[in-house]
């Protein structure tokens, strides 16, 4: 199957803070299955609405915590969960270059064990 996406989806760990009227706040632990500069997917236990923004905090490779706002674009449920598909919204620029910068170490990670592997069969 021909990939199709503009960037390279990254597995990251996060949160989602969900604020509820009357100033009530919840940190909820998302399973992030992907990410790139425009997005992310993700699973967790708790039912979001399509179209509502969230604060979510990502947790990149170097322990580096991004606050990042995404709009739910798509949803579905399943015996895991809830998953989810959104956009960042309003990204400022050093965030979007942090994720570059996580991309291309992800990047070479991956050459660099795939180069190992292919020496070692020979």
């Amino acid at each position: 199957m021909e990939e199709r996406r503009k960037n390279r989806r990254l597995e990251l760990e996060g949160e989602l803070i969900i604020k509820g009227l009357g100033g009530a706040t919840e940190a909820v632990d998302i399973n992030i299955l992907d990410a790139s500069t425009n997005g992310m997917g993700f699973k967790t236990s708790k039912q979001l609405t399509i179209g509502d923004i969230y604060e979510a905090n990502l947790m990149i490779w170097n322990k580096e915590r991004l606050n990042v706002f995404i709009q739910i674009v798509r949803a579905s449920a399943d015996e895991d969960g809830y998953h989810y598909g959104g956009v960042f919204i309003g990204m400022p620029e050093d965030v979007k270059m942090r994720i570059q910068v996580y991309e291309t170490v992800e990047e070479e990670i991956a050459k660099q064990e795939e180069e190992a592997l292919s020496e070692s069969e020979i």
